[in-house]
């Protein structure tokens, strides 16, 4: 793909050859975001996982200290008391039954989706619309759940989600271009340190073979995966 001026003269910055520090890293993708826009800052880690082997798998959330910068807007899958629950801990769209002919229509105006358990069933009617968008409830990630303000709060906190994709890379976003350099190391520790933690007991060989660190319109930093332990 064919790269425009403004790209090609920042990543002159970078040495694609160099793996650089955390704070360096942090400080040169803050540096080269020079869109118009507060570019989002990502982390991408190619892994030596396998995720076709169940036992292989990494997946799993974590609460970015300082947030990911992003207002994200919730849907809850609840009813009754539950309903009011979420309504009160600022969930953007409530509803149960009356969702799913929404959904089928094409709606899908949310970045997260929380249920209760004894909603499941009907979250399931919708599964195959929601899952290839990444936005199935999953009780490993604390989104199926009875504690609808909990998840509600955790989520607008900066709760993001780690995942491998099809060719075994997972893609987060670490906060925004406008945070502080310390806003994104914490950010950084945080996100690293669970993924570290989620490493597969059955891999054998390299979890980590690349840690890149980029913003949105900028050129991806390389960073050691020795200083995060892994």
């Amino acid at each position: 793909m064919k790269q425009g001026k403004r790209y090609a003269e920042v990543a002159k910055a970078v040495d694609r050859q160099v793996k650089y520090s955390e704070a360096d890293a942090i400080s040169m993708v803050k540096k080269n975001a020079t869109a118009k826009f507060d570019e989002t800052v990502e982390l991408h880690i190619r892994t030596g996982c396998d995720g076709r082997h169940a036992d292989q798998q990494v997946r799993g959330s974590v609460v970015l200290p300082a947030g990911t910068g992003k207002n994200v807007r919730i849907l809850v899958f609840a009813k009754d008391a539950k309903a009011d629950e979420a309504l009160a801990a600022g969930a953007d769209f409530v509803g149960a039954d009356d969702l799913v002919p929404r959904i089928q229509g094409g709606w899908f105006d949310y970045d997260v989706v929380i249920a209760t358990p004894d909603m499941m069933g009907v979250v399931g009617r919708i599964g195959r619309l929601l899952g290839p968008k990444g936005l199935m409830p999953n009780p490993k990630l604390g989104t199926v759940t009875m504690d609808v303000a909990k998840a509600i709060a955790d989520t607008k906190a900066g709760k993001v989600e780690y995942r491998l994709d099809k060719a075994n890379i997972i893609h987060v976003p670490v906060g925004k271009a406008s945070f502080t350099e310390e806003q994104l190391k914490s950010n950084l520790d945080a996100l690293m340190a669970a993924i570290v933690k989620a490493r597969p007991s059955s891999l054998k060989g390299a979890y980590m073979k690349s840690i890149t660190l980029t913003s949105t319109m900028g050129p991806g930093v390389k960073l050691d995966a020795v200083q995060f332990g892994a």
